[in-house]
């Protein structure tokens, strides 16, 4: 039984519903990162990113690979890079829109 194709995007994107993830997927856009800079930069604890890198590695988004003692996480693939760009600009676009509502509201407020 297959799963209908926008069910499992549906699935794709509460996969993506986390915000240390997004962190996570946010930093190695730059490149491969050892969990131990993930730690510094995200500032949570051991447990709770680990949790949340086993999440992104079982999905594919991505990968990781052991360099001695150290485990370096990186993205699977430049798309997921792209989504989180594309994100981006559509989360300019909504929050630009909301900026001209407030303003509009301001000015209705002040003329009173």
């Amino acid at each position: 039984m297959t799963v209908p194709l926008y069910q499992a995007k549906a699935e794709f994107f509460r996969m993506l519903g986390h915000p240390v993830r997004i962190r996570v997927l946010e930093l190695l856009q730059s490149g491969p990162m050892p969990v131990r800079d993930l730690l510094t930069e995200i500032e949570v604890e051991p447990s709770a990113l680990s949790q949340q890198l086993a999440v992104l590695r079982r999905s594919g988004i991505v990968t990781s690979t052991r360099e001695g003692s150290t485990v370096v996480y990186e993205l699977a693939g430049g798309d997921v890079a792209d989504l989180l760009r594309a994100a981006r600009r559509i989360l300019t676009v909504m929050l630009a829109g909301q900026n001209e509502l407030l303003a509009e509201l301001q000015e209705s407020e002040a003329a009173k």
